[in-house]
């Protein structure tokens, strides 16, 4: 069965180059929202076990996003995906609950290794 994952990104464009580094052949559905309410929303549907999500969104941004899913205790698993790779940035992600942090735009070779590390792959 193909694993649901759910890419948050307020530009098509970022959210396109983002699926485009996913690993060839990963057995995966694909859902994407333009902004972090349409993130959870897609998400209480059942459309991302993985998010991959931005951090800098109109209505609700990336930390938003963390934020609520840690207030309810969903069990979702999230790279944040940013262009702003302050270190102040990325800690606040992994404090909210961000399991990885990637780079604007994604490189495969840095996903794979993500992903293979946490059992993805």
């Amino acid at each position: 069965m193909a694993l649901p994952v759910l890419v948050v990104d307020d530009s098509s464009m970022s959210r396109k180059l983002t699926i485009r580094a996913f690993p060839e052949g990963w057995d995966v559905d694909i859902t994407q929202a333009a902004n972090g309410r349409e993130a959870l929303e897609r998400f209480e549907q059942g459309r991302g076990h993985v998010m991959f999500l931005d951090l800098t969104m109109p209505d609700m941004d990336g930390f938003g996003v963390l934020s609520e899913i840690r207030r309810r205790g969903l069990d979702c698993f999230v790279i944040v995906v940013s262009a702003d790779i302050q270190p102040k940035a990325e800690e606040r992600s992994r404090d909210l609950g961000a399991m990885a942090f990637l780079r604007k735009p994604v490189q495969a070779a840095e996903l794979r290794a993500v992903l293979t590390e946490y059992g993805f792959l």
